[in-house]
């Protein structure tokens, strides 16, 4: 498995509020304007058996399910993408009683993770990087005094 990319940003919410906002994974859309929607088996928060599909704008449709799910630390979903499976961590460290750090990593394996999956990366991380600010900026209280994103 590679490191495709690593996003890592500070938001004024204490842990449980930021778990719990982002948790509402069907309404990403919102503030991903590269997702079109986001249907969960079972609906409602994510949790330890959830699966779902997820619709970009320009078309794409994959599947996912998650691998990974340690409540108020992590969550990581699969999925394929060609011949790869990647894999979305989305973890949250408490930094503060209102501050909380959020990484987000993506890895791929597979056929082709070396070359495919690092175009694919490229593509993703111009649509992570414009969701980010829109994230902070839909969270709950405004969230100014963010950091910027880490870029790897």
């Amino acid at each position: 498995m590679i490191r495709l990319l690593e996003r890592r940003f500070d938001v004024e919410l204490p842990l449980a509020d930021a778990w719990r906002f982002l948790a509402r994974v069907a309404e990403w859309p919102r503030w991903a304007a590269h997702i079109r929607s986001i249907d969960l088996d079972p609906h409602g928060e994510v949790g330890a058996r959830t699966s779902g599909r997820i619709r970009l704008k320009n078309g794409v449709t994959s599947t996912f399910r998650i691998t990974e799910f340690a409540p108020g630390r992590n969550w990581k979903w699969a999925g394929p993408f060609l011949w790869l499976t990647i894999h979305y961590d989305h973890r949250f460290e408490a930094l503060a009683a209102e501050r909380t750090r959020l990484t987000w990593t993506v890895d791929a394996e597979g056929f082709g993770a070396s070359t495919l999956g690092r175009l694919f990366a490229a593509i993703y991380a111009r649509s992570l990087d414009q969701a980010i600010p829109n994230l902070i900026a839909a969270m709950p209280r405004g969230l100014g005094g963010q950091s910027p994103p880490n870029r790897t």
